[in-house]
């Protein structure tokens, strides 16, 4: 698709993170290991469910998309930063600045939908154990990835159609490292009501409904853990939705206080560092939840270290 430029602003000048030139390099060399990490490391994961018949079942088959969703989310945003850090280059052209808010919007919300779907499943597999391989069949997995993937793209092309009507006249500076909507709509010289109308009702639905589904679901299954009369039992259940509930904790953690707890317009700085949060940590950090709180992925990761050890 090629958008149409209807302002006098070829592209937008990024201002960075709020680190001083002295400091760049440092910096540079962090965000470049922590993203090779975070892809690596879910790469690894997707490997690991590839290849292990054992973990072929709906919650790592949520998981490998998961894994992939959290690579792509870091893609949209960190590359680019690595970039104009390195070159001193802060500048993205608008049709680049519009696809990369596209993209960042489509994989935030395809978090959520995914850490939606895992829930259930981990709702199923504790609440109705029995029915656990009738109701989480492959034809209901499939369907919920791509009602996810269908849903994040509608609610992302919303947005961003309506952002490509809009002007955007003299200022053309961006206090982000990333090309953000709100920043964006500040910038625009034009009507950005529709827009805003916009983002509180479907963004605001995105996010709250799928949190909404994860509350009521890890309601059910607290609710199940109390009748269970043996703490083995208790413990048991806890192992299979720990990790979950921790990747669910991080990401919504920060989402919640950067957007729903707004700092003042005199501390964007740590809007920024919120930012960075669930954009370059948390996707770094689910690697490491579920391999070292995973039973099943520490065996399969053994396992495949094994084999690479008697093939050599």
């Amino acid at each position: 698709m090629k958008w149409e430029n209807k302002s006098s602003v070829s592209e937008f000048l990024l201002l960075g993170l709020p680190i001083r030139p002295e400091q760049q390099t440092m910096f540079f060399t962090l965000f470049l290991g922590m993203y090779l990490t975070t892809v690596l490391g879910n790469l690894l994961i997707i490997l690991l469910i590839r290849l292990d018949s054992r973990l072929h079942t709906p919650m790592y088959f949520f998981l490998s998309h998961l894994a992939f969703t959290d690579i792509s989310f870091s893609s949209v945003t960190v590359p680019k930063m690595l970039i104009n850090m390195q070159t001193q280059n802060p500048s993205i052209p608008y049709s680049g600045c519009i696809a990369q808010t596209y993209f960042f919007i489509f994989f935030t919300d395809l978090d959520n939908f995914l850490l939606t779907s895992m829930a259930y499943d981990r709702y199923v597999a504790i609440c109705h154990p029995l029915h656990y391989t009738t109701l989480m069949r492959g034809g209901l997995c499939s369907l919920l990835v791509a009602v996810s993937w269908i849903l994040s793209c509608a609610s992302a092309l919303s947005h961003t159609l309506l952002l490509a009507r809009l002007s955007f006249c003299a200022d053309n500076t961006i206090p982000h490292f990333f090309c953000d909507l709100a920043a964006l709509l500040k910038l625009s010289c034009s009507d950005t009501s529709l827009n805003e109308i916009v983002i509180f009702t479907v963004g605001v639905a995105v996010m709250t409904l799928p949190l909404t589904c994860i509350l009521i679901s890890y309601g059910r299954i607290g609710a199940t853990i109390l009748k269970v009369p043996s703490t083995k039992g208790i413990c048991k259940a806890l192992s299979t939705c720990g990790s979950h509930l921790s990747v669910v904790s991080l990401y919504y953690g920060t989402i919640i206080g950067l957007y729903f707890f707004p700092s003042s317009s005199t501390s964007k700085d740590k809007d920024i560092i919120a930012s960075v949060m669930y954009t370059v940590v948390t996707p770094l950090l689910n690697p490491f939840i579920y391999s070292l709180r995973n039973r099943d992925m520490k065996g399969a990761l053994g396992k495949l270290l094994n084999k690479v050890t008697i093939s050599s």
